[in-house]
């Protein structure tokens, strides 16, 4: 006896309903996304990296709105005044306010950082992408020159670049950037790599299509996890170099209110003014912190 098998959509004679649609690929996609987003929601780890993170955002652009004292202002007559009701967090040597200084001192690492992250996910992404696609003897030639890349200490040539190239802003952006990009392409590379041997992608290849379509249509969206968990990796190291390289001298220069440059410069008065040091290296903290927190809640929430 032969059983009829209804098309989907149709309605089935024996069953009387519908018979259901195999889930496409591009609904797959959509509900992958849906949980995702859903237990981001649902991460405290996430949710508490973001608040950080917005927090200091915030700050970052309306700081003079939120505080009495602009981060410039001198006032030598109160100079080293411990924190109390005036000065919430005290002030440094020169009278400034500590808490003026600490809230503004975000943004010179929130121009940076970010750029950053987006210069070596392009660079480092590009290579990584373009590596493993590749394979063979190009690939191994492309990751001996990233394994150079790799073996620099980063702040160390970091400091060798910058005191060659200039200690603006665009030069910092630019050198760390590059550095970063070498693990980056690292990371993309393996993916690619592992995306570039299935089946799909060989179909495209025996179709005919061009290089460019399989890298950015076919291999690039089905590597964007291992992407985004580098993104918000490397704004968190972008963040600390960042404030390392001011700490050492290389970055921005007095008065800015950097925090690595606030902590350099007032070191000296530890023992003597505590506050000047002790609240700017907890903003930075709190920011590293909070980067690193999104990156563990996007790596959890991507691998389930």
């Amino acid at each position: 006896m032969s059983v009829l098998r209804s098309s989907p959509g149709e309605v089935d004679p024996l069953v009387g309903v519908a018979a259901e649609a195999p889930p496409s690929e591009e609904s797959e996609q959509v509900l992958r996304r849906r949980y995702v987003l859903r237990s981001l929601r649902r991460s405290p780890t996430f949710l508490v990296g973001i608040a950080l993170l917005l927090f200091w955002v915030f700050m970052a652009l309306f700081s003079v709105h939120v505080t009495r004292y602009g981060p410039y202002a001198i006032d030598p007559l109160h100079a080293f005044a411990h924190p109390g009701a005036a000065h919430w967090f005290g002030t440094d040597e020169a009278g400034r306010d500590v808490l003026s200084r600490t809230l503004a001192g975000v943004r010179t690492v929130l121009v940076i950082a970010p750029f950053v992250t987006l210069l070596c996910l392009l660079v480092g992404g590009g290579i990584g992408l373009l590596s493993g696609y590749l394979g063979g003897t190009r690939d191994e030639v492309i990751m001996r020159l990233v394994d150079v890349v790799l073996a620099l200490p980063v702040i160390v040539a970091a400091i060798v670049a910058v005191a060659a190239l200039g200690r603006s802003v665009p030069v910092i952006i630019l050198v760390i950037g590059l550095l970063f990009s070498a693990p980056v392409a690292r990371t993309i590379r393996a993916a690619a790599a592992a995306e570039g041997r299935k089946e799909y992608v060989q179909a495209a290849r025996l179709r005919g299509e061009p290089s460019f379509y399989i890298l950015f249509s076919e291999i690039l969206p089905n590597i964007l996890p291992p992407v985004i968990v580098e993104g918000t990796v490397r704004l968190g190291y972008a963040v600390f170099t960042a404030a390392g390289l001011a700490f050492l001298g290389f970055g921005v220069q007095p008065p800015s209110p950097d925090w690595g440059l606030t902590i350099s410069t007032d070191s000296q008065y530890l023992q003597t003014a505590w506050w000047t040091v002790l609240f700017p290296a907890l903003a930075l903290a709190s920011l590293v912190v909070g980067a690193n927190l999104i990156a563990d809640g996007v790596r959890k929430a991507l691998a389930e």
